[in-house]
């Protein structure tokens, strides 16, 4: 029976990635509209609370003007983007001489030889292919906004009637109380993390965004979008994002002065927002354990590639506070957790 039990667990796993593999052209996009929906949701519940707004702006008013915002948002930063991506790519073979120039100066700083190994370091890098991995994906999201749109519209056509296809569901008033609670509770608890989360990486890649561009790397938008996207990453992820704009000033300047300054800089500004802006902002809201985080962006990477590691945090957020609401799976969603609490 244990064989028996093993072999089919082990053939829905797999069903489940050849699906997640094959349909990524369709749950991709959906994944990234629901995400939207869970934002709009938030900022629609902030408009809310001024009283003007509330009384005599209509509800899908209200909506319509958060989803716009987001979606040109969005768009503008695709854009900018990519146009970043390409520029990098293109001056990133004019670079070659400054790698050569940077081992010299170890060489004579250290007193020992290792130009070949810094060679070799920074070819192995393969900045290129990475940017163009990136390049792709961003491509992907922004070719598909007219299905995003889609999902996030009849997503909110769906929330009008999701309430009353529950009610018909349970008709016993506590079980329906009960079931209605818990996806209250999803909810808000996605809308909040999403939401704050979000707020505070922004924040973090903004600050570094304008000491990037003092020291004067190029693209500065495209490293502040990195640093942004890795602090989704709970303690390994800031230090990932403040190391790769810091080697690529390595890279383009060929001196140690703008390394330590984005290093430094970047460094303090993330370790700042995030010991101490982020807790107040965010207090007990649900994190996720550094090691899950890592595990699921090798996981979603190695299924969907560059934007599976760009929704593996969000994506596995999601499954913790879906699994913190029922009994059963409440115990996976602690160990999931970064501190337990669920």
């Amino acid at each position: 029976m244990k064989i028996q039990s093993i072999s089919s667990t082990l053939i829905v796993i797999v069903l489940i990635v050849a699906t997640l593999v094959m349909g990524q052209s369709i749950i991709i996009p959906f994944i990234i509209a629901l995400l939207i929906w869970f934002v709009v949701k938030k900022m629609r519940n902030l408009l809310d609370k001024s009283a003007f707004i509330l009384k005599y702006i209509p509800h899908w008013i209200k909506t319509i003007l958060a989803s716009a915002v987001i979606f040109i948002a969005i768009l503008l930063t695709g854009r900018i983007l990519t146009s970043n991506i390409e520029s990098l790519a293109n001056s990133y073979e004019n670079y070659a001489p400054n790698i050569e120039s940077l081992s010299i100066k170890i060489n004579e700083l250290f007193a020992i030889n290792i130009h070949v190994e810094v060679i070799n370091f920074f070819d192995k890098l393969d900045i290129q292919s990475y940017l163009k991995s990136i390049f792709n994906s961003i491509s992907f999201i922004l070719g598909n906004m007219v299905m995003i749109i889609f999902y996030v519209t009849f997503l909110f056509v769906e929330e009008t009637l999701f309430q009353h296809k529950i009610k018909l569901i349970f008709s016993d008033k506590t079980r329906y109380k009960n079931v209605m609670s818990i996806f209250q509770k999803i909810d808000k608890s996605m809308s909040s993390y999403i939401s704050l989360k979000s707020l505070v990486n922004l924040m973090s890649a903004g600050v570094s965004y304008f000491i990037l561009l003092a020291v004067g790397i190029d693209s500065p938008v495209f490293w502040a979008f990195l640093i942004f996207i890795f602090n989704f990453i709970p303690s390994i992820g800031p230090i990932i994002g403040t190391i790769f704009p810091a080697l690529f000033a390595l890279i383009q300047f060929g001196e140690f002065a703008p390394f330590l300054i984005i290093l430094l800089g970047v460094g303090i500004v993330v370790m700042t927002v995030g010991s101490i802006i982020e807790p107040k902002l965010m207090g007990n809201t649900l994190n996720i354990s550094p090691l899950v985080a890592i595990l699921a962006l090798a996981v979603w990477g190695s299924i969907w590639g560059i934007t599976g590691m760009l929704l593996s945090v969000p994506i596995t957020v999601a499954m913790i506070i879906v699994f913190s609401q029922f009994k059963n799976t409440k115990n996976l969603a602690i160990l999931l957790s970064e501190k337990g609490r669920v």
